[in-house]
């Protein structure tokens, strides 16, 4: 049986949501302690774009997106202590998202956190983000700088 919620955000007025469609990060993110249930919004048909909007405070919302959308070599290592905590097996249907940060009036400005992931298994809707400590993956990694473009991160 499917329960409907609703919230008041700033940015997307009034938003029925499922609570199964939850997803649900202990300790909340980096920065963020207390939100820890969010939902995944799509930004418009047809985007890669999507918003993980806090269900606990409604004018908390990220702007997400698979890395692999611009840095198809993504892939860095995960601890299996955070594998153990989200419950992920081999099998586990899983996403991975990263933050998107878009400077006011500057689009091609846009910077992937690489460094700190988030990682979602579908089955149980368990979340964290993750710290990579990998130097080829930037907090703000510039998707469209000149000497990176049509080449793929390390």
């Amino acid at each position: 049986m499917m329960t409907s919620n609703a919230i008041e955000t700033t940015r997307f007025g009034s938003v029925e949501f499922d609570v199964q469609d939850v997803v649900n990060f202990r300790g909340g993110l980096l920065g963020f302690p207390d939100a820890e249930r969010f939902i995944v919004l799509q930004h418009k048909e047809g985007s890669p774009f999507c918003w993980l909007q806090s269900v606990q405070l409604g004018d908390l919302a990220f702007l997400v997106i698979d890395p692999a959308h611009y840095v198809p070599t993504y892939a860095p290592e995960m601890p299996n202590e955070v594998a153990s905590e989200l419950e992920l097996s081999e099998d586990s249907a899983r996403l991975v998202y990263t933050i998107v940060t878009i400077p006011k009036g500057d689009p091609e400005g846009m910077t992937l956190n690489l460094a700190g992931p988030l990682l979602v298994n579908l089955e149980n809707r368990m979340a964290k983000q993750v710290v990579v400590e990998d130097h080829r993956y930037p907090i703000r990694y510039k998707v469209f700088a000149e000497e990176k473009q049509g080449q793929p991160a390390a």
